[in-house]
């Protein structure tokens, strides 16, 4: 069980503020270079995960689970979690400390990808010199520099269609598409708002995320083996099987909007997103939904390990032939959103205009039909 001890007050100087040349730290004489070398050392190391308030160990093994969509019960993960003690050094698998490094190589699994919090011993070179290029990089567009754009937090309601004018325009939609009835759409919103709020990303690409999968919040969208407002996939080791639909999937469809919401819910939590944990941008939200393991992949333009081919608005240049990358995401989600929702301020980004209503249905219609081979 994790402590509540904080950082201590004399490692905060140990915090890089830019990057150095080549990506190397300035250089130290002494036990402070050691220091440095063992704590680069330990940042790169592909299977080490650095304890956050509230991990376990049993917990942390579960999440390497579920990040790959697969069942383990609490015996077994209870035998893996001292496994990896023993390997560690850990003298008590029930009590990790906040910042600890600790090795997960054992489980033979692809490395845990999850939002760090700096810890007291955190000193990540690539790290820091992402955050430096966030606030100091000037984008010329979406399609080069969507990752390296967005939003560390979340701007207040000064948009002249309100806070949430997609979620608000995507809501509309639905209910004159008959996909929620309007009695319900003030009960969809709030827990729309609410999952944002819980698990930190924005609304608005909530409903970016269901216009690209459903169409927008229709919980009867379905390719046949996929179902509902995310598409909960058939499999025993997927999205439908994770919110408790192993044995029939199809039963999802019988549900209404609201009650997919909670299934929503529980598969965000399957799926490794932490409540109240950093800001989700919509790249790492989409990809929890089409592909959980490829967000450790973290460089905007490096080719994704997703199954395909998916809709062409996902992969690069919009060609099924050509890799999906966080950068293509974005570009595709939001032009997709600008086809199906025509009239909504213009993104300013260098992606090409919608042309209508007959254009915003040949997008979805390429959506809909796309084959879906994915992990979800």
């Amino acid at each position: 069980m994790s402590t509540s001890l904080s950082p201590l007050p004399s490692l905060q100087a140990l915090t890089v503020s830019a990057p150095i040349d080549g990506g190397a730290l300035p250089p130290l004489n002494g036990k402070a270079q050691d220091f440095q070398q063992v704590l680069a050392t330990v940042a790169h190391r592909p299977y080490s995960v650095q304890v956050q308030e509230g991990d376990t160990l049993i917990g942390l093994v579960k999440a390497h689970y579920r990040q790959n969509q697969q069942d383990i019960s609490d015996n077994e993960a209870m035998r893996l979690a001292h496994q990896v003690a023993a390997r560690n050094q850990i003298d008590n698998p029930d009590l990790i400390l906040p910042g600890q490094i600790i090795d997960f190589s054992e489980l033979r699994m692809p490395p845990l990808a999850r939002s760090q919090a700096p810890g007291p011993l955190e000193l990540n070179l690539r790290s820091a010199q992402q955050v430096w290029q966030l606030q100091s990089d000037t984008p010329a567009s979406l399609t080069a520099h969507a990752l390296a754009n967005r939003a560390l937090s979340w701007p207040g309601p000064s948009a002249p269609q309100g806070p949430h004018g997609v979620l608000e325009r995507t809501l509309a939609r639905a209910v004159a598409k008959g996909f929620v009835p309007a009695s319900e759409l003030a009960a969809v919103r709030d827990k729309v708002i609410a999952l944002a709020e819980r698990y930190n990303f924005q609304p608005d690409d909530f409903a970016r995320l269901t216009l690209m999968e459903s169409g927008g919040m229709n919980p009867q969208a379905s390719n046949g083996n996929c179902h509902g407002i995310i598409q909960f996939c058939d499999g025993a080791n997927r999205g439908a099987a994770s919110v408790g639909f192993k044995d029939n999937p199809r039963a999802i469809l019988g549900m209404g909007l609201l009650q997919q919401l909670d299934l929503v819910d529980k598969y965000f939590a399957q799926a490794g997103l932490r409540v109240k944990g950093p800001p989700i941008g919509l790249d790492d939200l989409y990809l929890t939904v089409l592909t959980p393991a490829a967000r450790q992949e973290t460089r905007p333009d490096a080719p994704l390990p997703i199954a395909g081919p998916q809709a062409r608005y996902l992969h690069v240049d919009q060609d099924t032939r050509a890799p999906i990358t966080r950068n293509s995401i974005l570009a595709g989600l939001h032009q997709l959103t600008q086809a199906m929702l025509p009239g909504l301020p213009s993104l300013q980004t260098g992606l090409p205009a919608p042309h209508g209503k007959a254009s915003a249905m040949r997008l979805y219609d390429n959506v809909a039909k796309a084959a879906t081979q994915t992990l979800r």
